[in-house]
């Protein structure tokens, strides 16, 4: 069996969500000062001139976390940079839950006025490690595998896709 790390969870905005990204900027500083996410948050990098891209991020020390746009999807992602300890299902649990606990958090900043709102249901997980896991249908039928137990217990019933592009991460979305 695979041990996956670096693993990431996007959790998505319910349709209609809007976001002004520059009230991003002081909300995300104001929790570095507060450190009131549980990593150690270094700085705020601002993406969100680049079309369909990462959006805003705070860089953490173990974890990244932004309001991104990839793909024109916005959605919060909890981006893991460093090894974790536990197996795979712990390893997609905290990331998930980091994913859901900043999105809520984000949700109830007075700034955001209740544009944005997130979807615990639709979620995207990857590997973000070409090298451990590559896009090969073996390895994403371990991930899948993973990844599914742990949406039962989460979201009820749900449907996985994939990326069959085998320069793409191993990645699922509900």
């Amino acid at each position: 069996m695979a041990e996956f790390q670096h693993i990431n969870a996007k959790i998505f905005a319910h349709e209609g969500s809007t976001i002004d990204w520059h009230v991003l900027i002081p909300i995300f500083h104001r929790w570095i000062q507060q450190q009131a996410l549980p990593d150690l948050l270094i700085d705020v990098a601002d993406y969100a001139h680049v079309p369909a891209g990462p959006g805003v991020m705070i860089i953490g020390h173990d974890a990244q976390y932004s309001l991104d746009n990839r793909q024109n999807r916005l959605g919060f992602v909890y981006d893991r940079r460093t090894a974790c300890e536990g197996s795979n299902a712990d390893r997609i649990r905290l990331a998930y839950e980091s994913a859901l606990s900043a999105a809520r958090r984000l949700e109830q900043e007075p700034e955001i006025n209740g544009a944005l709102r997130f979807d615990e249901r639709r979620v995207e997980f990857w590997v973000n490690d070409r090298l451990l896991a590559p896009n090969k249908p073996e390895v994403f039928e371990e991930f899948e595998s993973e990844v599914s137990a742990f949406l039962k217990s989460k979201v009820g019933e749900f449907a996985l896709s994939r990326s069959t592009d085998p320069r793409d991460l191993v990645r699922v979305r509900t």
